[in-house]
């Protein structure tokens, strides 16, 4: 899980794994791990999720927490669209640092949807552009958290 600050990647992984989503607001100091197994056909996979801190002017995401992974959900926050900004500067990072693999692009806080500043042609445009898969999310009412998932965890099986 990669993104800017606050954009909702603890929720996501909490909606994701335990089912569950709150209004309080924890900031994530370094990296926080959960794991969950899923079935993908006859396999059962384990899936190790690294909920990396944000990004923002003040802290920069390490590249040391991202050695290893195979793949990762890259996440804005629709309501805020220098998320958006943060997002495309990361993919660029890790492509360069750790190289091309499967990832999801994610734009959360669907059920804020009345308020987001991301217009749906720029995540069209941007998704399309790049060849991005881009998915609209809600941590709050989990819409799209599981299809989110699934969809990376099959991408990484196949490469």
């Amino acid at each position: 899980m990669v993104g800017a600050f606050a954009v909702g990647k603890t929720s996501l992984v909490k909606r994701y794994v335990n089912s569950i989503f709150s209004e309080k607001y924890l900031t994530t100091v370094g990296v926080k791990i959960d794991k969950k197994s899923v079935a993908l056909g006859d396999r059962t996979v384990d899936l190790v999720l690294w909920d990396v801190q944000g990004e923002d002017e003040f802290q920069k995401v390490h590249v040391a927490y991202l050695r290893g992974m195979s793949g990762y959900l890259l996440v804005a926050d629709g309501t805020r669209l220098h998320t958006l900004e943060t997002a495309v500067r990361l993919k660029k990072m890790i492509d360069r640092e750790i190289g091309d693999m499967p990832f999801i692009f994610i734009i959360n806080k669907k059920d804020l949807a009345a308020e987001w500043a991301v217009e749906q042609d720029s995540i069209s445009r941007i998704s399309e552009e790049r060849g991005w898969v881009a998915m609209e999310t809600s941590a709050k009412t989990g819409l799209g958290v599981e299809d989110a998932f699934m969809t990376l965890a099959k991408a990484m099986l196949v490469t």
